[in-house]
């Protein structure tokens, strides 16, 4: 049986790692997050999409364990580790990648010849051989690639997909020498089906960026489109549905208020920055990200415009933002627009408050710590029918859009969430 340990257990590393269990090894769970870990222990799970049903049947099973001691790379002999941790990017948008150096000086001293090395966190091409493997050799005196085995292999998380499963998804892996390849596949053939091997760790890394800047670049041609339709009294959302019928050539992108999530904001920028060093410029990923990161902007004035209509000011209106999360059906609003758009409502004298299933209230964050403890409203019809208006920013489908259509008389929609539901006229405002 082989042992596997994976390290940080957010939306990543616990459904790699119970995806493991479940082929058979025996998996570590590590986490510097103590009620991460005793949540595992006792059968818990913190995210939505991952049932407390699986993760008390790996623990039961005795192949799967949460721990925050590190020791245990070396004391259980494990075969691999896989580094999973975030990469945000700073105040000044440049790459913060401690996360990944922080775990590399934890893992370092337990390193063990033969062990096998995997990150897995999204980041720009040379980070795995240029700045994790000098960590892990300073602090274990093995040499990478000779006495253990060092590669990267991107995430492909879908949060929210029920049909995205780990082991269906082809895994794309790079080692820094053919042997790491080699060992770093016979660690995921346990677990996934499809191995897609390449040339280079720096390969493997750029194959990341580049799925998550096609996906940025095509949002941003939908959300700049959304505004030059609209303008022009043209649906984008109807001539989506329709461009979509072409078999050839085209794949449906959506406009929404913003970008959200832990990857599509950040990641194209870690290549921006890299590009630098090289005297190269990234005009597509950084048009990309001025269209993306103003969409808020427009919202607010499309917000301003349904209030005027009905005779009323954004300032001192009570404003509701339907969805906190930044994607619908999950439980994660790491850098989400609906964040940027309360900031906004406020700034201009709204009274905000927000709805979302999935979050009861909010934790700190790193850039919006003031909404800290606000708590998410009810849904009733007493409390969502005394707002002015209401924002859908986030569409999931456990919202019922019919009652929201019977209790807000102002809607402002940037998710096309109201199609097919009966409205009065001039009550819903696609934004």
């Amino acid at each position: 049986m082989k042992k596997i340990a994976v390290v940080g257990l957010g939306y990543v590393g616990l459904p790699l790692g119970l995806n493991f269990a479940r082929a058979g090894a025996k998996v570590i769970g590590l986490d510097i997050d103590p009620e991460k870990t005793k949540a595992l222990n006792a059968g818990q799970s913190y995210i939505k999409h991952i049932s407390e049903g699986d993760v008390a049947e790996a623990v039961a099973s005795g192949r799967f364990m949460a721990s925050g001691d590190f020791s245990l790379v070396k004391s259980e002999a494990v075969d691999a580790v896989i580094i999973c941790v975030p990469t945000p990017l700073t105040k000044q948008r440049e790459p913060d990648i401690s996360f990944i150096l922080d775990t590399g000086r934890e893992v370092a001293p337990y390193l063990q010849r033969g062990m096998v090395v995997i990150l897995e966190s999204t980041t720009f091409p040379g980070t795995t051989d240029e700045y994790l493997r000098p960590v892990l050799e300073g602090g274990s005196g093995l040499v990478a690639g000779k006495d253990f085995y060092l590669a990267f292999s991107p995430e492909r998380e879908d949060p929210g997909n029920a049909k995205s499963r780990v082991s269906e998804v082809p895994k794309v892996i790079g080692g820094l020498t053919p042997e790491c390849l080699k060992k770093a596949m016979e660690i995921y053939g346990i677990a996934v089906k499809n191995l897609v091997p390449v040339s280079s760790c720096r390969t493997a890394e750029a194959v990341k960026l580049l799925e998550n800047i096609f996906r940025s670049v095509n949002i941003a041609l939908v959300n700049e489109l959304k505004t030059v339709y609209a303008a022009m009294g043209i649906d984008i959302w109807e001539v989506i549905e329709a461009a979509k019928t072409k078999p050839f050539g085209f794949m449906p992108f959506y406009p929404g208020p913003g970008l959200g999530g832990h990857c599509i904001p950040i990641d194209p920028f870690y290549l921006t920055w890299k590009a630098r060093e090289y005297g190269q410029t990234t005009r597509f990923i950084e048009l990309a990200g001025e269209v993306n990161t103003r969409m808020p902007e427009y919202v607010l004035e499309r917000t301003i415009e349904a209030l005027n209509w009905w005779g009323k000011p954004l300032k001192g209106s009570k404003v509701l933002v339907v969805g906190l999360a930044y994607k619908e059906d999950v439980d994660d609003e790491r850098e989400s627009p609906s964040y940027h758009l309360m900031d906004l409502l406020a700034k201009y004298g709204a009274e905000v408050s927000y709805y979302d299933p999935y979050i009861p209230v909010i934790k700190v964050t790193r850039e919006h710590p003031h909404w800290a403890g606000t708590k998410s409203v009810e849904w009733n019809e007493e409390t969502v029918g005394g707002f002015d208006a209401c924002v859908i920013a986030t569409a999931h489908k456990v919202i019922n859009w019919e009652e929201l259509a019977k209790w807000c008389k102002i809607i402002v929609d940037t998710r096309n969430a109201m199609a097919g539901v009966r409205t009065a006229p001039n009550q819903v405002w696609k934004a």
